[in-house]
């Protein structure tokens, strides 16, 4: 049994945000039908180099275990179709621009009313309500417009956008996480439920205690490189070979850190507080020590003193963790064209419904015939007709 078990998502999202939702449910055991568009499917089937035989490498990143219909649900044989589908779902997920879907009477406010059960969620850039509703959402824009570049960067260098798209991929697991919060309410209650994800709410949630520095101080933080605002030495550090990175996290742990490197043990060093203002002084001193051994030694001897450190790898060194390995985090799926597929694990261990890597990311309507005819009713020739007339 897995736990989302029974569970039917209707996937109307493309690009990162909703897709990356939809994996979450899908890899928990949900069946996530993911609706595209005729032609084209989702934008990031378009996204490259590098394809893999014509796949994108993107696409497939994201949408394991999970089924494709085309339709075009801008006809009217198309939103018959799609009422067909929303009838058979638990969840709907959409990452249109507000107010799309009530064009075309999809939206939550007329749906609900046909289905009372049904949990319909909504990710947009800044949601369904507010004076900036009917704008665009794009992850860097985000990244901007909620503050995180501006504390992302070295001090006296221009701002930064993370390597990865956070503000997409946060958004998506608030996303799942409304979710399974609403099927849990409707457990109890027997009645669905709106959720709505903001892409800037959820970017605004992750700035945690930079939020809470400006909330104390009135001050807006500024960029600090890899340097912690409240923690010294909590940062990147250059070995005799490479780069690393040291976390002390405590008083105890820096007096086991001035033990392992032979530093003098200053009393203007001795509390966190103390280094954090005295860090003009103190990271000078660190550097020069730091220099003079590899990372693999000084992380070696850290390490059995109990002091956190950390060479900074790059993907092809993360891969070959055999830490991973052990954690199913990597995981091979069998694609109808492009034989065994790699794909990341869930990082959601559970001892009892454990989630299911099962099934690759799917082609292009891979699953249109068998949807419409097995699960809508549909015969061989309404499916044909629907076809001459480019609905699916």
């Amino acid at each position: 049994m897995t736990p989302l078990q029974g569970i039917t998502v209707l996937d109307l999202t493309r690009v990162l945000s909703g897709p990356y939702c939809t994996m979450l449910l899908s890899d928990m055991g949900a069946r996530v039908i993911k609706v595209e568009q005729p032609g084209k499917g989702d934008d990031t089937r378009g996204w490259g180099p590098p394809f893999l035989d014509g796949e994108s490498a993107y696409f497939l990143s994201i949408n394991r275990n999970k089924e494709s219909v085309a339709l075009d649900f801008k006809h009217p044989a198309g939103r018959e179709v799609l009422e067909r589908l929303i009838a058979k779902a638990d969840v709907l997920v959409e990452n249109f621009r507000p107010g799309t879907l009530a064009r075309m009477g999809f939206d939550y406010a007329t749906v609900s009313q046909r289905h009372p059960r049904l949990i319909y969620c909504s990710i947009s850039g800044f949601g369904q309500t507010g004076p900036r509703r009917p704008e665009p959402g794009y992850d860097a824009i985000m990244q901007a417009e909620g503050g995180l570049m501006s504390i992302t960067g070295a001090a006296d260098g221009p701002p930064f956008r993370l390597g990865v798209a956070i503000v997409d991929i946060v958004s998506g697991m608030f996303a799942a996480q409304g979710i399974t919060t609403a099927l849990f309410a409707r457990e109890r209650t027997g009645r669905g439920q709106a959720v709505d994800i903001a892409m800037l709410d959820s970017v605004a949630a992750l700035l945690s205690y930079q939020a809470g520095i400006y909330f104390a101080t009135g001050s807006a933080p500024s960029r600090m490189g890899n340097r912690h605002p409240t923690i010294v030495p909590y940062e990147t550090f250059a070995a005799s070979d490479g780069d690393f990175v040291i976390a002390v996290g405590n008083d105890e742990q820096w007096q086991r850190f001035c033990s392992v490197t032979g530093l003098e043990t200053h009393e203007r060093f001795k509390t966190n507080r103390q280094r954090v203002t005295g860090y003009a002084e103190l990271k000078p001193m660190l550097d020069a020590l730091l220099v003079t051994r590899s990372r693999a030694d000084w992380i070696a001897r850290l390490t059995a003193a109990g002091v956190p450190s950390g060479s900074v790898r790059d993907l092809h060194e993360v891969f070959s963790d055999p830490q991973l390995a052990a954690r199913d985090m990597i995981a091979e799926v069998q694609h109808p064209s492009l034989g065994t597929l790699r794909t990341l694990g869930t990082p959601v261990k559970l001892s009892d419904t454990p989630g299911v890597i099962g099934a690759a990311p799917p082609t292009l309507g891979q699953h249109t015939e068998s949807v419409l005819t097995t699960d809508l009713g549909f015969s061989d020739r309404e499916v044909a007709g629907l076809r001459a007339q480019k609905v699916v």
